[in-house]
């Protein structure tokens, strides 16, 4: 499974290009394939890797990096989260994997449209394959019911003005059946529907799905965040949030265009708080 070990996801991570110490720079040789528009063309497949975030990054730095790109790897040993938390993940069972997007034309005050837009997309999927209550925990971890499936850590690149690339980090809980003690609340797909799911599989069938979220973001912008907040786990309901040492009873009323968390103490940034749940 890919799971935070904390309470939230970071929305975005703006990063200057720097070649991370990855052993795995570049794929074998035969499973390099010429870059084109198809899935399969823009598919690196990897056996292990220390972070395919790590890894789509440096495809940036060294100019082999197009809009489409994903890394997908079988067993991912240093995945990163917010704030030096780690991801844990059983090797061959999930989905761990990164795509590349060029935003452009957006604009960096939409990075936590981008998020909601991306968020929206898995969901998309996870509604096909699956009934139940799908939602989306502030501020972009996936929920079947109270249970997390999955997480995103989404990086950007920033040059000057210019925001040149987001990559997307996917971490989907697929065929893992037993989780560490410290992770009382993950769940996967098979879990839920007795199903065994191939991680290429579901990546060549959720790529699209998350494109076309994009796409629909650039065509109209304000359409996002009305939808995000609708999916919003613990909408209008009380809930334990905490601040540093204090610990508060409030009600979740939406999200911003920002990312804050609109709750009728007031509003909070991603980080700010920290939730009083499992995971």
């Amino acid at each position: 499974m890919i799971n935070l070990k904390g309470v939230d996801s970071t929305i975005h991570r703006n990063t200057k290009f720097a070649i991370p110490k990855n052993s795995n720079l570049l794929p074998d040789p035969g499973k390099e394939k010429p870059l084109s528009s198809t899935f399969d063309n823009q598919l690196i497949e990897l056996e292990s890797v220390d972070s395919t975030n790590n890894y789509a990054m440096a495809r940036i730095h060294a100019g082999m990096a197009t809009d489409g790109l994903v890394c997908l790897t079988r067993e991912q040993w240093a995945g990163r989260g917010q704030r030096g938390k780690s991801w844990f993940s059983e090797p061959g069972q999930n989905l761990t994997m990164s795509l590349v997007i060029k935003p452009s034309p957006l604009k960096l005050t939409q990075q936590f449209l981008f998020s909601a837009a991306v968020s929206l997309g898995i969901l998309d999927l996870l509604k096909e394959i699956s009934a139940g209550i799908w939602t989306v925990k502030w501020p972009n971890d996936i929920y079947w019911n109270d249970r997390k499936a999955a997480g995103i850590l989404i990086e950007s690149v920033i040059q000057g003005i210019n925001w040149s690339f987001a990559v997307i980090g996917i971490g989907m809980n697929l065929n893992q059946e037993q989780f560490p003690d410290d992770l009382p609340n993950a769940i996967s797909l098979k879990q839920i529907t007795g199903e065994d799911y191939k991680p290429v599989e579901i990546a060549r069938r959720l790529v699209p799905c998350i494109q076309k979220r994009i796409h629909a973001l650039r065509e109209n912008p304000e359409q996002a965040l009305p939808e995000y907040n609708r999916f919003l786990y613990k909408k209008d309901q009380l809930l334990a949030i905490t601040k540093g040492n204090e610990k508060m009873i409030t009600c979740i009323t939406g999200v911003d265009a920002m990312g804050y968390l609109i709750t009728d103490l007031g509003s909070f940034a991603p980080g700010e708080v920290q939730w009083v749940v499992d995971g």
